[in-house]
């Protein structure tokens, strides 16, 4: 359970839906399904099946979206291996080229291995922590872009005319 809450901590500054989020998500929510539940059957209002309706639907939609953006996950990376496949086998063909040999017949297809990888090598946490470094490296200037002086720069050029 510690283990949990430390993963649950240290997943929030990861960017995207890591699974002990939507974890902890899903037992929030059926916890408060089961609440209403409960009140509905104590109270019998019919404001608690409005509420188990809504709570229902927002469930729904938090567990879908996170599904959509893995799925968007994937098909991201696929790009980028394809991406990556093409220019290795750009750079094997130009540097077939310049060899000056040529072989007949091409490569035996009982010889050869599939050069494409996995979809996923890397776990998604080390892909988190690599794109918040690049963001923060993006991020990292002196703090001298701005507009107020950028304007002070165009009321200058005005001003010297």
């Amino acid at each position: 359970m510690a283990s949990f809450l430390t993963d649950l901590l240290t997943s929030i500054f990861t960017p995207g839906p890591t699974h002990s989020i939507l974890v902890a998500t899903n037992v929030s929510f059926a916890a408060l399904q089961t609440v209403l539940f409960i009140l509905l059957l104590l109270i019998q209002s019919v404001h608690f099946i409005v509420l188990s309706i809504l709570c229902a639907g927002l469930w729904w939609s938090i567990n879908w979206f996170a599904a959509e953006l893995e799925v968007a996950r994937h098909k991201e990376k696929e790009q980028e291996f394809e991406k990556l496949d093409e220019t290795q086998q750009q750079q094997n063909d130009s540097s077939g080229e310049d060899s000056g040999t040529e072989t007949e017949g091409g490569d035996d297809p009982a010889t050869t291995v599939n050069k494409k990888p996995i979809a996923s090598t890397l776990p998604l946490a080390e892909d988190a922590e690599i794109n918040l470094r690049r963001r923060r490296s993006l991020g990292s200037s002196t703090g001298n872009i701005s507009t107020d002086s950028e304007w002070d720069k165009v009321e200058e050029a005005d001003a010297h005319r």
